[in-house]
């Protein structure tokens, strides 16, 4: 149980994956529907007592009554049953009530009045989302402690295939590959006596339309004129090679005189560019085809996004100490096999160090809704700076970006036929801006276009509306300052999600 202090800190912070704050306890089927999404992600906390400003004007009423409605509530509406820790917490001599929900083992969790199929929600930031037929997949298959890619693709005879990429790639890294070898790394599976292919193997092999990574080099800092652009099929180690080429050759080289020898190298770390790039292709979600893994070459930064967020419930800042959770294990044993990974949860940290260590600034790791996103700065002289290991101000997830195109790497900056998202009004199925911007007051427009999935146009555009209605206010310059979300807007939200 975390301190009242340290409770204090969170709730200054807003709503997260992880917290979620209500003044009143919400009507049954609206409480069911968070703690369930708790115990499908990665757990959290529903503090009741604080209000839309981030007040504590604590509860009313008999608390441990309270208590009993709210264990009431999940035993009639949550399927399987859900059993949190609800305690009281005092702050300035105002009580709380907290409902702490851990991960759950059972999953899915799901509402019983609507069956798995439909009651299943999933946290997604601040926001509770019904939960797609791939993600109730995914939760079960957790549940069995299995992945994706260690499942049969029965659809694919095993003769058929080409294993000449990977092959190669054992012989480069000195390593032997055998049909023992093959079943041990589980790339192949048997069946009634007869030899298949896992999803694992064909990912590998880029059997599948949604193995491929997209690059793009855009003029300037935003996304309105292409310079470059590809896309890259074929097997894994093919695209990461491609990949990382199309990223140098964007890149600028400095020069330093080292004793009597010049010495070029690049304005990025190339070894975290590498590390960005295997961690992105070795956790992505596979699973849902149609998504694909995106680069985006801008004057300022270089953006790798990957689908699917952090796995089996992980957080930022588990990752970011070294807690490592594996969604696609027959990768994650090739690539370690390969020596493309080192040791297990030190890749997003060896990131930041790498570029640390390089004199540049620190990079911004960031999960943005149902993906993960990092950002390397471009900047030269920065070795020596009093500011390195700093994020350089005006640049990255602290800007506004106001009347700037975002960075939606890889996607069409057109949007005729669009329909814009509903803007005014929370909902359980997709967060909204006003949701990304009280979640996070510093949230870029390039991230609020990835986590909506619409266009940056449609972006300006709503953003335009929300001003001129009075619902939202920049605190700041467009570069380095932050959002304000008026709190009647929420107070409406709040009313309508109850």
């Amino acid at each position: 149980m975390k301190s009242e202090h340290s409770l204090w800190r969170d709730v200054q912070r807003g709503e997260t994956k992880t917290l979620e704050l209500k003044e009143r306890l919400p009507k049954g089927e609206n409480l069911a529907k968070t703690l369930i999404a708790f115990a499908n992600t990665s757990g959290g906390r529903l503090v009741l007592g604080v209000n839309d400003k981030r007040q504590v004007v604590g509860i009313h009423g008999d608390e441990f009554d309270l208590m009993d409605q709210i264990a009431s509530i999940l035993h009639s509406h949550c399927q399987p049953t859900l059993l949190p820790n609800i305690y009281l917490e005092t702050f300035e001599g105002k009580t709380l009530v907290v409902i702490q929900v851990h991960r759950g083992s059972h999953l899915p969790y799901f509402l019983k009045a609507k069956g798995r199929e439909v009651g299943t929600y999933v946290r997604l930031g601040a926001t509770n989302r019904q939960a797609s037929l791939e993600m109730i997949h995914e939760l079960e298959r957790q549940r069995l402690q299995q992945s994706f890619d260690e499942q049969i693709a029965w659809d694919v005879s095993l003769e058929e295939l080409d294993l000449t990429p990977l092959l190669h790639a054992f012989e480069r890294a000195g390593r032997s590959l055998d049909s023992s070898k093959m079943r041990s790394l589980k790339l192949i599976r048997s069946d009634q006596g007869k030899d298949y292919p896992t999803h694992g193997l064909m990912i590998l092999l880029g059997r599948y339309e949604q193995v491929e990574i997209k690059c793009s080099r855009f003029k300037g800092n935003t996304m309105k004129v292409f310079l470059d652009k590809k896309e890259y099929t074929g097997d894994l180690f093919h695209q990461l090679e491609q990949t990382e080429a199309f990223i140098k050759n964007h890149l600028h080289l400095k020069a330093e005189i080292l004793g009597l020898q010049r010495t070029e190298t690049y304005e990025i770390p190339i070894s975290a560019i590498r590390e960005a790039l295997v961690n992105a292709v070795v956790h992505r979600d596979y699973s849902n085809a149609g998504r694909d893994i995106k680069v985006g070459v801008y004057d300022d930064v270089v953006n790798i996004v990957s689908p699917g967020g952090f796995p089996n419930g992980l957080i930022l800042e588990e990752a970011l100490e070294g807690r490592s959770e594996i969604r696609n294990r027959v990768l994650a044993r090739v690539f370690k096999e390969l020596g493309y990974i080192e040791q297990w949860g030190s890749g997003l940290s060896r990131i930041r160090e790498l570029c640390l260590d390089a004199g540049n600034p620190k990079p911004v790791i960031k999960e943005v809704g149902d993906f993960v996103d990092i950002e390397f700065y471009r900047f030269f002289g920065v070795a020596g700076s009093e500011n390195v290991g700093e994020t350089p101000e005006g640049v990255g997830e602290n800007s506004g970006n106001v009347g700037e195109t975002p960075k939606v790497v890889g996607e069409n900056s057109g949007d005729v036929g669009e329909t814009p998202k509903v803007i005014g009004e929370s909902s359980d199925q997709a967060p909204t801006i006003l949701d990304l911007m009280k979640q996070d007051p510093e949230v870029s427009a390039r991230s609020l276009a990835q986590a909506l999935g619409i266009s940056s146009r449609a972006v300006e555009r709503q953003i335009a509306k929300l001003k001129e209605q009075g619902k939202i206010k920049r605190i700041g310059s467009a570069r380095g300052g932050h959002w304000k979300v008026m709190a009647r807007v929420f107070l409406i939200q709040r009313e309508t999600k109850l």
